[in-house]
């Protein structure tokens, strides 16, 4: 059985290589991700992760990524509706951003907080609202499986092998039982997996 830790669960999503890599040796360079970030099931994973989710939890990098582009979908000619939706939310959303370089925060609804991410997890849950949602933040998504406070670990595995770049999942995060939730697979070989924590 999963259980929460707290009254909202925190809910992580990463994209990965076959291989598992987050990222290349050009942590900037996400093009391998696209031709699969658009298929219908990266797009329906992400709609069921933002669907119940109130904040948006990002470093500061992703941050600037996320906040820069999604905006720009609204009304975009094209769009898939689902993008819009999740830009939507993206912008409507309270959102808290880790950093220690970030005086004031750029974004409307954003809240800057330079400590621990465990901390900052622990006084959101401590507050009313729906899923923490961590949006491809490998920083903020490592301190929390190493502090064990990842409810919901949810994960794109795209058919490709990176070779080399820096991984999720290092040696050292504590022991633990996961549950698997949901798993679709989709065009291109692209996987969809959800997991839950077992407490």
């Amino acid at each position: 059985m999963s259980e929460q830790t707290g009254g909202r669960r925190v809910v992580t999503n990463m994209s990965l290589s076959l291989d598992g890599h987050y990222a290349g040796t050009d942590p900037m360079d996400m093009g391998w991700v696209m031709p699969y970030a658009v298929t219908d099931v990266a797009r329906d994973h992400l709609t069921s992760l933002w669907d119940s989710a109130t904040t948006a939890l990002l470093g500061r990098v992703n941050a600037e990524g996320f906040l820069g582009f999604w905006p720009t979908v609204i009304g975009m000619e094209g769009a898939d509706p689902r993008d819009e939706g999740f830009a939507k939310w993206l912008v409507g959303a309270d959102k808290v951003v880790l950093s220690r370089t970030l005086d004031e925060a750029p974004w409307e609804r954003t809240t800057l907080a330079d400590r621990p991410a465990a901390e900052v997890v622990a006084d959101l849950r401590s507050a009313e609202g729906g899923d923490i949602l961590v949006l491809s933040s490998a920083s903020v998504i490592k301190a929390l499986l190493a502090a064990d406070q990842v409810d919901r670990l949810a994960l794109t595995v795209f058919p490709v092998f990176l070779g080399e770049g820096p991984r999720l999942f290092e040696d050292g995060l504590p022991a633990g039982q996961w549950t698997l939730v949901s798993q679709t697979a989709g065009e291109h070989g692209t996987l969809a997996l959800v997991y839950d924590r077992v407490r």
